[in-house]
C-alpha cells in the first residue's frame, strides 16, 4: 500500500515540541509526535493509518471544532476497536514557548485536554483550569476563535482564490486579526450608548432628588418656624396655668 500525504489542515500554531494523544480515534495506545521543525511539518502514512485523526486531535485542543460536546458525541471520540474498553482519552501539546509568545514564565507549556463520558477537562501544566481561561491565552498567543484562520481547512485555499474581492477583503480582516477589534469596536459603541443612556437617567433621577431636598428643606424651615410658636404657646400657657393656680390658692 502506498505512502500518501493527505490533503489535511493547515495549522499556523506556535512552536510545539510534542503532541502526545492516547485512547482519541484510532489511538488507542499513548503516541508521541516530535520533533516538530519550526518552519514546516508535513505528515504522511499510509491510508488509514491517522493522518486526518492526528490533526483532529490538534483541533480538538486549540479550535470550536469540539467544544460543548454532548456525552454521546465525547464518547464518539473515545478509541473503539478489540480489547478493553476505552473509557477516557485525552490529547495533550506541548508548546515551545522560549520566545515567550505565550505570556507565562515558562520556555515549555502543557495544555491538556481531557474526556471520557462523564467529564471534560483542560489542563495548563499539569493544572486543572476551566476552558474559558484556555480560550484567553490562545488569544493573548494569537489563536483567537474570532479570528479562526490559524487552521486552514481542505478546500478552503481554493475557496479563498476564487472568492470575489469584497470577500477577500473581509478574509484579509479576518486573518489580519482587525475583525476582533472592530467587534470590540463595536461593542464599545454599543455600551457606551448604554451608559450615556444611563448617564441620563442617573442625572434625571438626581434633579428629582434635588428638586425633593428643596422641598424637603423648605418644610424644614416651616417645622422650625412652626416649633418655634410652639415652644412659645406652650410657655404662655403654662404662664396662664400657673397664674390661675396661685390665684386659686391665694383666694382660698
Amino acid at each position: 500500500m502506498p505512502l500518501t500525504c493527505k490533503k489535511v489542515p493547515i495549522f499556523f500554531v506556535p512552536i510545539t515540541s510534542q503532541v502526545i494523544i492516547q485512547g482519541f480515534k484510532s489511538y488507542r495506545e499513548q503516541i508521541v509526535v516530535e520533533p516538530f521543525d519550526k518552519r514546516h511539518n508535513v505528515v504522511v502514512g499510509r491510508n488509514g493509518s491517522g493522518k486526518s485523526n492526528f490533526f483532529h486531535a490538534i483541533q480538538f485542543v486549540l479550535s470550536d471544532e469540539f467544544s460543548h460536546l454532548r456525552p454521546e458525541q465525547r464518547l464518539a471520540l473515545l478509541h473503539e476497536g478489540t480489547g478493553p474498553r476505552v473509557i477516557s482519552a485525552f490529547v495533550e501539546i506541548i508548546f515551545d514557548n522560549s520566545d515567550h509568545r505565550i505570556p507565562i514564565e515558562k520556555d515549555e507549556i502543557f495544555l491538556r485536554r481531557v474526556i471520557g463520558s462523564k467529564k471534560d477537562q483542560f489542563f495548563l501544566n499539569k493544572k486543572v483550569v476551566p476552558r474559558s481561561e484556555v480560550l484567553n491565552l490562545l488569544e493573548s498567543a494569537g489563536l483567537s476563535n474570532s479570528n479562526p484562520y490559524y487552521i486552514v481547512k481542505q478546500g478552503k485555499i481554493n475557496q479563498m482564490a476564487i472568492a470575489p474581492d469584497s470577500h477577500r477583503l473581509k478574509l484579509l480582516r479576518e486573518v489580519a486579526g482587525t475583525r476582533v477589534y472592530d467587534e470590540r469596536r463595536e461593542e464599545s459603541v454599543t455600551i457606551l450608548k448604554e451608559t450615556v443612556g444611563k448617564v441620563e437617567k442617573i442625572n434625571e433621577f438626581l434633579q428629582t432628588i434635588e428638586e425633593r431636598l428643596k422641598t424637603l428643606e423648605e418644610e424644614k424651615e416651616e417645622l422650625k418656624e412652626y416649633q418655634k410658636w410652639d415652644r412659645a404657646r406652650r410657655v404662655l400657657e403654662f404662664i396662664i396655668h400657673d397664674t390661675e393656680h396661685r390665684e386659686n390658692n391665694t383666694a382660698s
